[in-house]
């Protein structure tokens, strides 16, 4: 922990962070890797117990433009905003079926199933369900991540169609690799999610953000980002709204895996492409404290 960490009331104290590495890549329009960089990025590890661990990966705060510019995506991208964000905690990985069974007193009936594979047909609903009985047992305030957040962590910085560059293939990415986006050549199409951390992750050392499984966020649906929040908080809609899933998955073209992509659901469906995973704002609740936010 840092000097700076260690400072009395930041939220980070009562968080013990610790280093790990990884490396990152980026590709040109033909899908070429023409960079890879060392990357360093902090995390928080909760015990789930019988060894079972949930790694949150600390997000520093910033701002970014979120959405596409004109005729660059969906009507829905748009306007293309500037959003100020604090810092937050993000799981390095979607929830896995091992972390859901560590917590949950119920199994959903998993299309692929595995203890690394990660959760899919659950419903917004059940993720609401998941963070509550997790908030319980560890008295943090875990919940979905705002739809802010989750573009802002996928981007890690860049601005380009994908975290990776221009581009992407299926050597960094499972999607429909019978499909291309730009130059780069056809993959693989794998007909299911794959294990989490099976490909690189982006510059904040975030794993599978693009494809594998789309993601639940925190947001009610909106057709375009007309009023929407700009301090990266959840943007809230009327009771039974639909919700914003993000990243795209196996079962979809690249062009629907982009950064700024989004798409909606009924928050009670469960499909077989639909995941989540956690985040956690730093003003969360912690160990000491007898009762869940």
């Amino acid at each position: 922990m840092t000097q700076a960490q260690n400072q009395p009331g930041n939220p980070l104290r009562d968080l013990p962070l610790v280093p790990f590495e990884f490396e990152t890549v980026t590709v040109d329009r033909q899908g070429q890797v023409i960079e890879r960089r060392a990357g360093r990025a902090q995390q928080f590890v909760e015990q789930l117990g019988q060894g079972i661990l949930l790694e949150m990966v600390f997000i520093p705060g910033g701002a970014f433009w979120m959405g596409s510019r004109p005729r660059q995506g969906y009507e829905d991208e748009t306007p293309r905003h500037y959003v100020r964000l604090e810092p937050f905690l993000l799981g390095k990985y979607p929830l896995t079926q091992q972390q859901w069974a560590a917590v949950m007193p119920w199994i959903p009936p998993y299309r692929g199933p595995g203890l690394r594979q990660p959760v899919d047909r659950v419903s917004w609903e059940d993720a609401q369900e998941f963070y509550r009985q997790l908030e319980k047992r560890t008295h943090r305030a875990y919940r979905l991540p705002s739809e802010a957040q989750w573009e802002y962590a996928c981007r890690a910085g860049t601005s380009t169609p994908f975290a990776f560059g221009e581009t992407i293939t299926t050597d960094l990415a499972n999607y429909v690799g019978e499909h291309t986006y730009l130059e780069e050549p056809k993959g693989i199409y794998r007909h299911g999610s794959t294990e989490v951390g099976s490909f690189p992750p982006n510059a904040f050392g975030l794993y599978d953000l693009h494809g594998n499984l789309w993601e639940w966020c925190a947001d009610a649906w909106h057709d375009d980002y007309q009023g929407a929040p700009l301090d990266g908080s959840p943007w809230q809609g009327s009771p039974g709204a639909l919700r914003v899933v993000r990243g795209g998955s196996w079962h979809d073209p690249p062009h629907l895996c982009r950064s700024a992509c989004r798409m909606k659901f009924d928050p009670r469906e469960r499909e077989d492409f639909v995941g989540f995973r956690l985040a956690m704002g730093l003003a969360a609740c912690y160990p000491e404290r007898t009762t869940a936010c």
